[in-house]
């Protein structure tokens, strides 16, 4: 296994539960299996999903300027350029922030879901989990947020701004796919999906 900071090749053996495999030049990282990280992956990415729900159906914020209210929803963003020839770009914002995000989600949920109980992975659990594997990078809900916290800050001295329940569900939602993304050794999943 190389080192994904300085190449250095190692061989890498079984390591123990709750321990971790360090780099032996610069010391990083390179997998740390732990007890339960499956179940816990699991029920994040289900309250990701409950959480991605939410932030869809519920309004995001409410602005009032001199008498003048409006309400925002992720769709309202998503269907903001729907018309004329910005429509690809709705369509990049639905897949960047909503699809994508899902799609993974459900392809983690699907390849994980029976290791929870002991079971063979389901039919086509390595694809699924490698199609959540490749989908990383491209599950910008965080961009999103990123987006939308500078935009406030410059919304903040114009008008009154409101959050609503889809923010916060939002914001929850990044900080658990963080969770996940930090919680998981994708080495440890491929050796049990392969042993299994």
């Amino acid at each position: 296994m190389a080192c994904p900071q300085c190449d250095l090749l190692h061989r890498v053996d079984e390591i123990s539960v709750d321990s971790t495999a360090r780099c032996a030049r610069c010391g990083t990282v390179l997998f740390t299996p732990r007890s339960g990280a499956i179940e816990r992956l699991v029920a994040l990415a289900i309250a990701s999903l409950v959480l991605m729900v939410v932030a869809l159906t519920f309004p995001f914020l409410e602005m009032s300027a001199q008498g003048f209210s409006s309400h925002a929803s992720v769709l309202d963003t998503i269907t903001a350029f729907a018309g004329g020839f910005m429509a690809p770009l709705s369509l990049a914002i639905a897949g960047f922030i909503v699809f994508l995000p899902v799609l993974r989600l459900c392809a983690m949920i699907y390849a994980l879901w029976p290791l929870i109980f002991d079971r063979p992975p389901a039919p086509g659990a390595t694809a699924a989990f490698r199609l959540a594997s490749n989908l990383k990078p491209w599950s910008m809900a965080e961009i999103f947020m990123i987006g939308v916290a500078v935009a406030l800050v410059k919304m903040v001295g114009m008008a009154t701004i409101v959050f609503g329940p889809a923010f916060w569900a939002f914001g929850f939602l990044v900080v658990f796919v963080t969770m996940i993304d930090v919680m998981m050794c994708e080495r440890t999943i491929w050796r049990i999906l392969d042993t299994r």
